[in-house]
């Protein structure tokens, strides 16, 4: 296959994620806007964080008037998970070029990662540039149309009707990526524990509650990781 195939295999492969896309970023853009926000704010917000998670998050402690060390504590703990995708994603890219890693660490967002890493799992045999081009057709269905939506969202705002329930994006695109991922008894014991963390520290202010529990669903993920690596024959 040459790299033009790979690269619109990737994006036939990226497109479903425009279901989810779309209303997610449009709903970002209602919130954006209901919050006090400009265009320009709203817009600078999905271009330079590009990131819905942290974005809701962060947009939700504005409103509260948390103290702006906990706002950026929190949009960074919650984008933490990029370090790990980036990490993850060395092996198989590390040998691209600057411009090209530059490039795809900016459009690394949830749903590129998971379609891209799941390929590269299950196809060891592809050259580093051929994974590149993958990753970069995944890229292109998700991350413009992320902009778009964002736009649609804060020019629409109130006249979107609420039947519509944007909402519903929100955690249907993280079950989507997550449940896949639930691989190894590790993964599982990280997720269960940022569960339960969550729910009993939800009545925590600004949030603390979802810092606490991300923390120790990484600790726990590590230790059983490790645990498990020193019980292997």
């Amino acid at each position: 296959m040459t790299h033009r195939s790979y690269y619109w295999m990737g994006v036939r492969h990226g497109a479903p994620f425009l279901l989810v896309v779309a209303p997610f970023g449009a709903l970002f853009g209602v919130v954006g806007t209901e919050a006090g926000l400009n265009l320009a704010q709203v817009m600078g917000f999905s271009f330079l964080v590009i990131a819905g998670a942290s974005q809701f998050a962060a947009v939700q402690l504005l409103t509260e008037n948390a103290p702006v060390l906990i706002v950026l504590a929190t949009a960074l703990a919650v984008n933490l998970r990029m370090a790990m995708y980036s990490a993850s994603l060395t092996p198989y890219l590390g040998k691209s070029p600057l411009w090209q890693r530059a490039l795809a660490a900016y459009f690394l967002v949830d749903q590129s990662y998971a379609v891209g890493i799941n390929r590269f799992e299950d196809h060891p045999e592809m050259t580093v540039s051929q994974r590149m081009a993958y990753l970069f057709g995944v890229i292109t269905p998700i991350c413009p149309n992320w902009y778009v939506a964002t736009l649609a969202g804060a020019l629409l705002g109130q006249s979107i009707p609420p039947e519509y329930a944007l909402d519903f994006a929100i955690p249907i695109t993280f079950l989507a990526l997550v449940a896949p991922a639930l691989r190894s008894a590790a993964h599982i014991a990280a997720a269960g524990v940022s569960v339960v963390m969550a729910l009993l520290l939800a009545g925590l202010p600004y949030n603390a509650g979802m810092l606490v529990a991300a923390l120790v669903a990484m600790v726990t993920g590590a230790q059983v990781e490790l645990l498990l690596k020193r019980r292997a024959p």
